[in-house]
């Protein structure tokens, strides 16, 4: 994997080099009792030409230094600032391409190193002891960046992961909403569809009403379900506000009424002295609420009641939606719903138990934790 062009920095490296060469192969030279021709500046120097390459073209950056490299100690000439190069062109090979792209680059040079170790011990000072210190140069550059890619690699698998998982959770969320949006409205809409067909002839006025319900039930559930799609889809029509208020505790009244003049009798308590409640936990609420009494609808039978209570809780706010149906008798536990409402309250801290009750009748109770760090949208009503 390479950059489309030769980045200022490595520009500023091999400049760098460049002058590293230029100063310190004459001292090195004379350390180790060798003489520094114009030659070994030359090859030095331009050594460190390619290396603003390494990003661009990290195999032709490397192949050059390692050309000069080998030619220069094969020349017999003394160890110095060019090795510092060609660590610096392999570091940049290992940490650019695949592992084994690396080893083989590794791999050549090490036989190339042979070659001009043993052409300096055959036509000058050279020692083939040095292979040892030649292949510290090779093997602790590949192997730091050989390390540096896994763990970069490692990181952002990572950072990938997240963000599917991310992803995923919110289209999971989205799916939820819009699952309780359209069962809901599809539920109201069959049991104002039935209560219209029972009196059309005999009672024409309430007929109208349970049309009327109909309507406004089936718009809420469009709007709310564009509403959806448009933030799956990441293209609100309005991006500066909401396509529609956002539903709390305030709104259960009217999904009660709804729920009423369809003919199922539902009574509402909620306490005046509720704590102030979060928007998401208010959304939470209305949430379960709706799944809860869309279930009564479904399962509970004709002649079912439900009762629907917001209270103080010692960690929190309780949700309880209980009703007097067929209890055990419905199927699935009253419906796959439950396990939405229960990762809804999960999602915020709490829990939510759901089940059978002993007399008789089906009962849904979620624990919502309020927290004060949570930004308040307002008190429950």
């Amino acid at each position: 994997m390479s950059d489309r062009r030769v980045a200022f920095s490595d520009l500023g490296l091999a400049a760098l080099l460049g002058v590293f060469a230029l100063v310190g192969t004459g001292p090195a030279a004379a350390k180790q009792g060798l003489a520094a021709p114009p030659l070994s500046y030359a090859l030095a120097v331009g050594a460190s030409l390619p290396i603003a390459l390494r990003r661009w073209r990290p195999w032709w950056s490397f192949a050059l230094v390692g050309a000069a490299t080998m030619v220069y100690l094969a020349l017999g000439y003394a160890y110095g600032p060019i090795m510092v190069t060609l660590a610096v062109a392999l570091y940049g090979l290992a940490v650019r391409c695949p592992p084994r792209q690396a080893l083989l680059g590794m791999a050549l040079l090490f036989a190339a190193s042979v070659v001009a170790v043993g052409v300096g011990a055959v036509t000058g000072p050279r020692s083939w002891l040095e292979l040892i210190s030649v292949s510290a140069w090779l093997v602790i550059p590949a192997a730091t960046g050989m390390a540096v890619k896994a763990r970069r690699d490692a990181t952002a698998q990572v950072r990938a992961a997240q963000v599917r998982r991310a992803l995923s959770e919110e289209r999971l969320q989205l799916a939820r909403e819009v699952h309780d949006i359209v069962g809901h409205g599809l539920a109201v809409i069959a049991m104002q569809a039935g209560v219209a067909l029972r009196v059309l002839d005999r009672d024409p006025q309430r007929a109208r009403a349970a049309l009327e319900a109909i309507r406004a039930t089936s718009r809420e559930a469009l709007d709310g379900l564009r509403a959806e799609l448009e933030e799956l889809r990441g293209r609100p029509e309005q991006p500066a506000a909401p396509l529609r208020p956002g539903v709390g505790l305030a709104d259960l009244p009217g999904l009660v009424e709804r729920i009423r003049s369809g003919g199922l009798p539902v009574t509402l308590a909620v306490d005046e002295d509720l704590p102030a409640v979060p928007a998401e936990a208010q959304r939470a609420a209305y949430r379960i609420v709706q799944e809860a009494l869309t279930n009564v609808l479904r399962h509970a039978g004709p002649r079912a009641t439900a009762r629907v209570r917001v209270a103080r809780d010692p960690r929190g706010v309780l949700v309880e939606v209980v009703d007097t149906g067929l209890g055990a008798a419905a199927p699935q536990g009253r419906g796959a719903g439950v396990e939405g409402m229960r990762a809804r309250a999960e999602a915020l801290g709490g829990s939510l138990a759901a089940g059978p009750e002993p007399g008789g009748g089906f009962a849904v109770r979620a624990h919502l934790p309020v927290g004060q760090r949570a930004a308040l949208s307002g008190e429950a009503q």
